[in-house]
């Protein structure tokens, strides 16, 4: 079983992907939006915290189908919201208080999974790593579920900080439509080329 400081490690970890689209969210938005923002912080902590759990309990049954195409779940749906941002980004003119900050439930759990699919290997390694019963991993899931949402948290507050800068440069679903393809394309080649 891991340490307290290799399951601290670990969280940070799982929480940069989440982290960044965190930032490129408060750089969208422009302004702090609390329940929104917060509510996107817990989901992206529960995914992530959920996922390595499905990981571990599916180890016997479904890790070999699990594996398979978790890479490609996560990528479709990191490019699909990322594409629409960018079309969102050279549509109609829109006015100066809308931005594409994903406000729907239904985008903030696609961003939620896409960003948490990493965790089911990493459940699937807690499996094999002498994890044996619910008790065990309850430590790491809180461990690993808190990271996501502190560094949610703390990416859209950088957004946000930093949005007002990046906004009158570029355009700021365009980059973050970019942002979100690359992450996909990141974990798409991680898993082919086992890297």
């Amino acid at each position: 079983m891991l340490s307290i400081p290799d399951i601290i490690l670990l969280s940070v970890a799982l929480a940069m992907d989440c982290f960044t689209v965190s930032i490129v969210c408060g750089i969208s938005c422009g302004r702090w939006m609390p329940r929104l923002m917060l509510r996107m912080s817990i989901l992206f902590g529960v995914f992530q915290g959920l996922m390595p759990f499905i990981g571990w309990l599916g180890t016997s049954l479904f890790s070999e189908y699990l594996e398979a195409v978790d890479h490609w779940i996560a990528f479709d749906l990191l490019t699909f919201l990322g594409g629409r941002m960018i079309c969102e980004s050279i549509g109609e003119e829109k006015d100066e208080e809308h931005h594409s900050i994903p406000s729907a439930l239904t985008t903030q759990l696609m961003l939620a999974v896409a960003t948490s699919i990493d965790a089911l290997a990493i459940g699937i390694s807690f499996a094999c790593t002498g994890y044996r019963t619910v008790s065990q991993l309850t430590m790491p899931l809180i461990v690993i579920a808190l990271g996501s949402f502190l560094f949610s948290i703390f990416g859209n507050k950088l957004g946000i900080r930093f949005g007002i800068a990046i906004r009158r440069k570029l355009n700021p679903e365009l980059f973050g439509g970019l942002v979100l393809i690359f992450i996909g394309i990141k974990v798409l080649l991680t898993h082919l080329l086992n890297l």
